[in-house]
């Protein structure tokens, strides 16, 4: 079964990235189509014995301009094949809550806050057996499938919001007005792209502000706000978790992976590396 490494799997997976952990390993992903403005999809994943997370339900709210707002929804069970477990994650365009009135929306918890949020809920028996429908739901036309899947999924989101229970972490990413635009946000995630795909070459800001025809400063704000990370933040974990990798296979040195990474020095990559992880690389040579 071909494995892909979480960090490496396209889209944007901040959420999953912060849900399991770097060491998790995405076995199988099938995408789920709900409608224009709701995104599901399913994944089998494979943990460390020590690294797998608790079981549960996260939710990440990402503010993309005033009243306007990207919600995830991750819920994370276990399987009888442990360490895997399975993985629902919905994504709730800024579209979607334009149906609702901003009075209803700031009277509840996340969306009171114009800030980046994130929240626990527990998984209740009937959010398992939403899940379960959604995930095995066939129907006589797929215009009745869609509605059913709909229905499900806002079912879902409904729960998650009764049953937070752990007080929710506010982070101090202000809204960004100009990310209302689906073509703005695509940018960002275009720029996320060319990162993923650059990890031997790293890319400057303004390079990567001239590839994706957008604003230095509307770029680091947008990507902050769409990833959670700064985009060298996010470069160096991309280049790190590529180091693991490399560290661990018969016949490299410390010096291969250093220049197969395009670092300055030897000493440039240890001294990254072991602020990154707590260890030297030559710990990790396979």
């Amino acid at each position: 079964m071909q494995e892909t490494r979480l960090s490496t799997a396209s889209g944007n997976t901040t959420a999953l990235d912060r849900v399991l952990g770097e060491e998790a390993r995405i076995l199988t992903r099938e995408p789920v189509f709900i409608n224009r403005f709701v995104r599901a999809e399913f994944l089998n994943v494979s943990f460390s014995q020590a690294g797998a997370p608790d079981s549960g339900g996260r939710l990440f709210l990402y503010p993309v301009a005033d009243n306007q707002y990207h919600l995830h929804l991750l819920f994370l069970q276990p399987k009888e094949t442990l360490p895997e477990g399975a993985v629902c994650w919905l994504q709730f365009l800024p579209e979607f809550f334009d149906m609702f009135e901003q009075e209803v929306l700031v009277n509840h918890t996340p969306f009171r806050f114009d800030q980046t949020t994130e929240l626990e809920f527990i998984i209740c028996q009937q959010s398992a057996g939403l899940l379960t429908q959604l995930e095995g739901l066939t129907a006589l036309t797929s215009l009745l499938q869609s509605l059913q899947l709909t229905e499900l999924s806002i079912q879902l989101l409904r729960r998650a919001i009764e049953h937070i229970t752990v007080p929710f972490t506010v982070c101090p990413v202000p809204a960004c007005r100009f990310l209302a635009h689906e073509s703005e946000r695509e940018k960002i995630h275009e720029a996320r792209r060319i990162l993923e795909e650059s990890i031997d070459q790293p890319v400057t800001i303004r390079e990567l502000s001239r590839r994706v025809a957008m604003n230095e400063c509307y770029l680091k704000k947008g990507f902050k706000t769409l990833t959670g990370k700064t985009i060298n933040e996010f470069q160096q974990d991309l280049r790190i978790t590529r180091a693991k990798e490399l560290l661990q296979q018969q016949g490299q040195t410390v010096s291969d992976v250093a220049s197969a990474l395009g670092y300055s020095s030897i000493s440039h990559f240890s001294t990254a590396f072991k602020k990154a992880t707590g260890m030297k690389p030559c710990e990790l040579l396979g």
